[in-house]
């Protein structure tokens, strides 16, 4: 996985762009009206969903596994943006507790046994009554059901790129016990659902 994310880092660049999603700026807004200051990013990329957090005064960490994206990310936003360099899957990388938790377009890209580790690693790091904001495509998606068919509802759309499409009852298999409260379906490039939990005792 890390070799196909770096060799298509490395052709692609900045495949998305700079302006950050339409996901990191409907979590910005929570973040600041629930005065979050601190927040983790699993899978940065290039930083272009980390600015609009900074802007707004809150500090972000982020991790990844491409070098060639972190060293894009400090072109692009400073070397002051702290990224781990490594798989999600080798979570954690430190012992802070953050405030928020904001995982990007990743965890359909992971079997099951690695989403429920990045759901509770994540969760595990949440600072009592933090949120943690996940985005996954659905089966709303156009390649639903396309490419090579691997497990239930998960296809491997190109090779090397095996994506787990969810309803909302697979959220609420994987998130429920982690503070799910709240799940949105939101169109960006695909159909998302923005799937939000906080940590309570």
């Amino acid at each position: 996985m890390a070799e196909f994310w770096e060799d298509n880092f490395v052709e692609k660049q900045e495949m998305w762009g700079l302006e950050p999603s339409k996901s990191a700026l409907l979590a910005k807004d929570f973040f600041v009206e629930n005065s979050i200051k601190n927040i983790l990013i699993p899978g940065i990329g290039y930083g272009r969903n980390s600015q609009v957090f900074r802007e707004n005064g809150i500090t972000v960490t982020g991790i990844e596994i491409s070098k060639t994206e972190i060293d894009l990310a400090a072109k692009h936003f400073g070397t002051d943006l702290k990224i781990y360099h490594g798989s999600v899957t080798d979570m954690p990388f430190d012992t802070n507790h953050y405030d928020g938790i904001f995982c990007y377009a990743l965890i359909h890209l992971l079997d099951s046994d690695e989403r429920q580790k990045l759901i509770r690693d994540s969760y595990n790091q949440l600072s009592e009554n933090g949120y943690m904001i996940f985005t996954a495509i659905t089966k709303e998606a156009q390649t639903y059901g396309k490419g090579k068919f691997v497990s239930k509802d998960r296809y491997e759309i190109f090779e090397g790129v095996k994506m787990f499409f969810y309803d909302k009852e697979s959220v609420h298999a994987e998130f429920d016990k982690f503070g799910l409260f709240e799940i949105i379906a939101l169109d960006e490039s695909f159909p998302f659902f923005f799937i939000t939990c906080r940590k309570v005792k």
